[in-house]
C-alpha cells in the first residue's frame, strides 16, 4: 500500500525522538543533553527542541542573560523562541515562521519559551477541529512539526530530540504523534513505577484517537505520522555503594522492567505490534547513576558531564562511557550506522 503523501509533508530525513515522561524529577534534561552530545561525538547532527515551557534545556545550554533576552523579546517581531515561531499559527495569520538555531557543544538548539503553556488550550481547539474534519485543525496540530522540519532540513540533521514537559497535555500529544520513537527516563523509586501505567495508556489512547481521525481527514489536510515507537527506557538517578546499586534502588529497577512490559509494551502492541518490541529486557538502553555534584557543575558550566572543567576525572570518564554506549544502542535501534 502506497504511503499517504500527506504523511510526508516533505519531511526531513532526521529521526524524531522524544525524551518523555509525564512525571517530573527523573533527569530528563540531563539525559537529553548527554545522549545528544554522545551522538554528536559519533558525527551525528542533533537538533534539540526545548518543548518544555519550563525551558530547562535552554537554561542549561544558554547563558542566563541570553535566556532573559530571548524570553523578553519572544512576543516581538525579533522573537527567536518556539513561541515566536508558532505565533503566526496561534494568531491565525499564517504558517510557522523560521527561528534561528543556537549552536552549543556541537548541538543545535531551538529555544523554548514559558509561553508555550498558552499553546495548550489552542491545541485543544485544533484537535476538536480535526475531529470535525476542518483543515484548520490539522494545520494547527502540525505547526510544531513544520517549524522543526525546516530547521532539521537546513542543518541536514540526523536526529531531532524533543525535551518534552512533564505532563500529558495537548502539546505533548502533538509532539509525540510527530515522533518516530520515544524514550522513557525513569527514576528507581515507587512513584516512577506507578506513573508508567498512566504514561503507557495515555500514549495508546493518543495513537488510537489519531488513527481514527486520519481515516476521515480531508484530502488537503497535512497529517502527523501518529506512530511513535517505544525505543526503550533508561533507569536513572540511582545510588551506587561499592560496585553495586543500592538495595532499595535495585528492587525498583526490577519493578520498572515488569511495569514497562505491562504498562507500555503490552498496551502498545495490542494496538499495533510494530509500536514496541516484545522482548522488554532488550528495551533497557542503559542505566544512569546519580552523578551527584558532577551534574550540578555541568549545569553551572552549561556543558555535558564529560566536558566539565574540574571535578572527578574517573566519574567523568564513566559518564562518557555510559552515554556513548547508550548512543550506540540508539543508533542501532533507529537504523543509523555509527
Amino acid at each position: 500500500m502506497a504511503r499517504d503523501p500527506r504523511l510526508m509533508n516533505n519531511r526531513a530525513r532526521a529521526i524524531r525522538l522524544a525524551i518523555y515522561n509525564h512525571k517530573g524529577g527523573v533527569g530528563k534534561t540531563t539525559l537529553t543533553i548527554n545522549l545528544a552530545y554522545a551522538l554528536a561525538q559519533f558525527g551525528k547532527k542533533v537538533l534539540l527542541v526545548d518543548s518544555d515551557p519550563q525551558c530547562n534545556l535552554t537554561s542549561y545550554l544558554v547563558d542566563d542573560e541570553v535566556v532573559d533576552a530571548l524570553l523578553t523579546e519572544s512576543d516581538s517581531a525579533k522573537g527567536q523562541t518556539l513561541w515566536s515561531g508558532l505565533k503566526p499559527v496561534i494568531e491565525g495569520t499564517g504558517l510557522p515562521r523560521k527561528i534561528p538555531r543556537i549552536e552549543s557543544s556541537n548541538l543545535f538548539l531551538l529555544p523554548g519559551d514559558i509561553r508555550l503553556s498558552e499553546f495548550e488550550s489552542i491545541l485543544d481547539n485544533f484537535w476538536s477541529d480535526c475531529v470535525q474534519r476542518r483543515v484548520r485543525g490539522f494545520l494547527g496540530t502540525n505547526a510544531l512539526s513544520l517549524l522543526v522540519n525546516q530547521a532539521a532540513e537546513e542543518i541536514d540533521a540526523d536526529y531531532v530530540f524533543f525535551d518534552a514537559g512533564p505532563n500529558i497535555g495537548p502539546f505533548n500529544r502533538a509532539l509525540l504523534l510527530d515522533c518516530d520513537f520515544f524514550i522513557v527516563p525513569a527514576a528507581c523509586d515507587l512513584f516512577s513505577v506507578r506513573a508508567l501505567k498512566t504514561l503507557g495508556h495515555t500514549l495508546r489512547d493518543w495513537i488510537g484517537q489519531w488513527d481514527g481521525i486520519k481515516r476521515f481527514a480531508p484530502d488537503s489536510a497535512p497529517l502527523l505520522p501518529g506512530k511513535p515507537r517505544f525505543l526503550g527506557y533508561v533507569p536513572q538517578r540511582f545510588r551506587i555503594y561499592g560496585a553495586s546499586m543500592s538495595r532499595g534502588h535495585s528492587f525498583y529497577l526490577g519493578q520498572l522492567e515488569k511495569r514497562v512490559f505491562s504498562d507500555i509494551v503490552e498496551p502498545l502492541r495490542k494496538l499495533d505490534p510494530s509500536l514496541a518490541e516484545e522482548n522488554v529486557s532488550s528495551s533497557r538502553l542503559g542505566e544512569v547513576r546519580d552523578w551527584g555534584v558532577l551534574v550540578e557543575e555541568a549545569q553551572r558550566q552549561g556543558v555535558p558531564l564529560a566536558l566539565v572543567k574540574g571535578g572527578n576525572a574517573l566519574m567523568k570518564q564513566r559518564a562518557d562511557t555510559t552515554f556513548r554506549q547508550m548512543a550506540e544502542r540508539v543508533m542501532q535501534r533507529t537504523g543509523i550506522t555509527p
